[in-house]
């Protein structure tokens, strides 16, 4: 077992200083929008519960820190609590001083934007962090030419041959041999479409990828597609790849499409019976990967914050109350029906959202110690 203070530097303070940085980017994203629109914000707390320590600035919003890092909020001026209910009973909704400032006063699609701009920065923090990074580092690049098909493999039975050249993959050209094993390995049980280039002739097929079992160099357990094929790699086949400023714009917005699409797919499967619940991580398990990969360098830790950050965000666009896409659901339902569900049936959602958003984390919990087996403590 690790000593106490050695796992707390080496998990705890990655998280924590990964997760502050994503949940600040994503509330700021509510609060500048929210300002922007002229509306009054009562607190801005990265973090839940008890207040550690924090400030009032000159329009009296309460800027906080809290004592439990696993999250954050922007409260409004008016609203019973976090997630933006309206307090009925606040005499600060019966000032008309105060009413233009409301956010339940302003306009359905003031409120879309202000509550959608919570992921949105989310998605904007991952821009800048893989644009900056593959402006500054490049890539370092393979060709993605098939050196072995292994006998009865998938692949053996699709119809590669030795020498074909991967072009494209599910419509993401294939700029490496890294590039198809990643769209390979993130289709386990999928079917996907190849584009290969053999003999000067482009050709395409399709195959399902063999979900298979693999444990990383940390030791965590990871469900990957195969296929059966491989190249031997020379030191003289590694090319360093440095796309221009407008170039790198494209590939930056690829990526993020690629992980999205592939999110999606991830959470589709387990609607069709297709996923594995050992995948699916909390905070434990987010916790012990920052701390995995901190220890590969800070660059690795910055990319690992891209990626969250991205997925903090598609997850919050979910329409289930109490998240982000919960809003927007009720809000959208607004501006067709021209009026607002009535506040009992919004009440009822946001208390089934509540229960299923704490079920979920209470299954990730228990998915992170029971199926990894108290890994972090080993």
């Amino acid at each position: 077992m690790l000593d106490f203070p050695l796992w707390i530097l080496s998990y705890i303070v990655p998280f924590l200083a990964v997760l502050t940085v994503i949940v600040f980017v994503h509330e700021m994203g509510h609060f500048l929008v929210a300002r922007w629109n002229g509306v009054a914000v009562h607190t801005f707390s990265v973090g839940f519960g008890r207040e550690l320590f924090g400030w009032t600035d000159r329009h009296g919003t309460r800027w906080r820190l809290s004592a439990i890092p696993l999250g954050g909020y922007v409260r409004f001026v008016g609203d019973m609590n976090a997630a933006s209910v309206p307090d009925t009973d606040s005499p600060m909704l019966k000032d008309p001083a105060l009413a233009p400032h409301l956010f339940v006063n302003k306009s359905v699609w003031q409120r879309i934007a202000i509550v959608a701009a919570g992921p949105i920065a989310n998605v904007i923090l991952t821009f800048l962090i893989l644009y900056a990074l593959l402006l500054g580092y490049g890539r370092y690049t393979v060709p993605a030419v098939i050196g072995e098909v292994l006998p009865g493999s998938v692949a053996e039975a699709a119809g590669f041959e030795a020498g074909d050249e991967i072009v494209a993959v599910d419509g993401y050209a294939v700029r490496g041999f890294e590039d198809f094993q990643r769209f390979v390995a993130t289709s386990p049980a999928r079917q996907v479409a190849i584009y290969y280039e053999r003999n000067g002739a482009v050709q395409s097929l399709t195959l399902v990828p063999e979900a298979v079992q693999i444990e990383d160099r940390f030791g965590n357990n990871q469900r990957i597609g195969r296929i059966g094929v491989s190249r031997d790699i020379e030191e003289t086949d590694v090319v360093l790849y440095r796309p221009g400023p407008v170039e790198a714009i494209g590939l930056t917005l690829e990526e993020i499409r690629f992980i999205i699409q592939r999110t999606g797919a991830f959470l589709g499967d387990f609607f069709v019976g297709r996923g594995d619940v050992e995948q699916l991580s909390g905070p434990v398990k987010v916790a012990k990967v920052s701390g995995e990969v901190a220890t590969l360098g800070v660059v690795a830790l910055i990319n690992l914050m891209a990626l969250l950050s991205l997925n903090i965000g598609i997850f919050n666009l979910l329409p289930v109350p109490m998240l982000d896409g919960g809003h927007l659901l009720y809000y959208f339902i607004e501006a067709i029906r021209g009026r607002p569900l009535s506040m009992r049936v919004q009440e009822i959602g946001f208390r089934f959202g509540f229960a299923l958003v704490v079920t979920l984390m209470v299954f990730t919990l228990f998915n992170d110690t029971v199926f990894d087996h108290f890994g972090i403590l080993r």
